[in-house]
């Protein structure tokens, strides 16, 4: 296999990689009440209210948080749903450079930027919302998680821009 070929590859599959957690990490965002309902189950059975109480607080409030916005105030949960729709959008854009990374790199930039933002995002609007620092840190993993795969994509796209004339792209079945 040619290093053109090998990196193409890598690409994409770290580019897939990508999009799944993303598509997943969205599609959580649909049945929150139902989640934090399990999760709190799945809580209680490990023993974890004994062995994190704080943990264990912060799920039951944000269920019951959940749990009255679902009753009384059903379209504040339709935030969420945009929330979801806004990750399926985004792992979308990644079919750029799936088809062509060299051309479509600043997707993958914009992805990386993306990413750090969430830092600031978490530090500024966690607080202000009543979000504890240890959740703040959570949500930020995923900015610092997230960069990860996007960032050894962008150093394989620049090593194929280096090896000269692009891939030929993935090609496009007629409609």
């Amino acid at each position: 296999m040619s290093d053109r070929a090998a990196l193409l590859r890598g690409i994409r599959a770290w580019l897939a990689f990508f999009v799944v957690s993303l598509v997943l990490s969205g599609a959580t965002a649909f049945p929150l009440v139902h989640e934090l309902r399990w999760t709190e189950d799945l809580l209680k059975a490990l023993s974890v209210p004994e062995h994190l109480p704080a943990l264990a607080d912060w799920i039951d409030r944000v269920r019951h948080g959940l749990d009255t916005a679902d009753s009384d105030y059903p379209f504040l949960l339709y935030g969420t749903d945009w929330l979801a729709f806004a990750h399926l959008v985004i792992a979308v854009a990644f079919y750029g450079p799936y088809r062509d990374p060299v051309r479509n790199i600043w997707v993958v930039e914009f992805g990386m930027i993306a990413c750090a933002g969430i830092v600031p995002l978490a530090l500024i609007c966690g607080p202000i919302r009543g979000i504890p620092f240890w959740w703040s840190v959570i949500d930020m993993s995923f900015g610092v998680f997230g960069v990860i795969p996007l960032y050894v994509v962008r150093q394989r796209i620049k090593r194929l821009e280096a090896l000269g004339a692009g891939p030929a792209p993935v090609p496009v079945p007629a409609t």
